[in-house]
């Protein structure tokens, strides 16, 4: 049996389908109210439960051999918080596990994460790591650099395919290895077929590291239309975007972050998903659920 936590997410809800599709017997940690009926209907069993909820914990991992972990409190709010949730719940997820008798342990980290992080949100994912290591499961941890379908989507993706100007924080020519989240599911399910490769850290990124300018010309070369871009210095609050997520934007334009993945994507035989194909399958998508007048 497989838990899998965070699994009414966008990432952890690919990670249960494609482990029902493979024939795996799955339970999926859900709260009341999320939206898991599909997953259900697919075959996976949902028990209610909540990581700041020690007690829930413990009846969901009961007769679990493995777990899989994508939660985190970037899209919550109230008190769901990096504290609550990326520090304190993910402590009491590992110490239900390891109460349980849980032999695997699979926690989908960040790119950075460090106990000794500025960030309280890469801390905590640092801390937990750290947890994680000392726990006396077997684990993997994968620490996936920025998504494709988050960021590119949010600032480009969307206001490009509604003919809206595109607001840049800095130039936008700063270049990371953004991956899809398709990738880093196939790699979890890549780990959980692999047992003998337990104990290991994968960094993983895309094919190439790439700018929000060359997110723009994707975009552009899809429509086939020229997408308008404005700019913003950085630390200048932009209408309509919250203000946290404008200072990240602001914090990307002084770095670049690079990955090599030949040899990774080798060994996992994960061929990595191209920003050409994420857009390409983004604007399909885009196209096929507008309102038809």
């Amino acid at each position: 049996m497989i838990l899998v936590v965070g699994a009414t997410g966008q990432l952890g809800g690919l990670i249960a389908q494609a482990l029902i599709d493979k024939g795996f017997q799955v339970r999926i940690l859900v709260r009341e109210g999320s939206a898991y009926d599909a997953l259900v209907q697919a075959g996976a069993e949902a028990p209610i439960g909540d990581l700041k909820d020690p007690a829930s914990l413990a009846a969901a991992c009961a007769g679990v051999d493995t777990i899989v972990t994508t939660a985190n409190s970037s899209a919550r709010g109230g008190e769901d918080t990096v504290d609550s949730v990326d520090r304190r719940g993910n402590r009491n997820l590992i110490e239900a596990a390891v109460t349980a008798g849980v032999h695997r342990f699979v926690f989908v980290s960040n790119l950075g994460a460090s106990p000794e992080s500025p960030n309280p949100f890469m801390a905590a994912k640092g801390e937990t790591e750290r947890l994680l290591r000392n726990s006396g499961m077997s684990w993997t941890i994968l620490q996936p650099n920025l998504f494709m379908d988050k960021l590119p989507a949010i600032v480009v993706g969307f206001p490009a395919v509604a003919g809206q100007p595109v607001t840049l924080v800095g130039e936008g020519r700063r270049v990371h290895s953004l991956v899809a989240m398709q990738d880093v599911a196939r790699y979890v399910l890549a780990v959980l077929e692999h047992p003998e490769r337990d104990g290991q850290l994968l960094v993983i990124g895309g094919p190439t590291a790439v700018s929000w300018r060359d997110a723009v010309a994707e975009f552009e070369l899809e429509l086939g239309r020229e997408v308008p871009v404005r700019t913003v210095p950085p630390g200048q609050p932009i209408p309509g975007m919250p203000d946290m997520l404008s200072g990240f934007l602001a914090l990307l334009e002084t770095y670049d972050s690079r990955l090599d993945m030949e040899e990774l994507s080798a060994r996992y035989d994960v061929p990595p998903t191209t920003l050409r194909t994420w857009v390409h399958d983004f604007v399909l998508k885009s196209v096929a659920e507008r309102p038809r007048v």
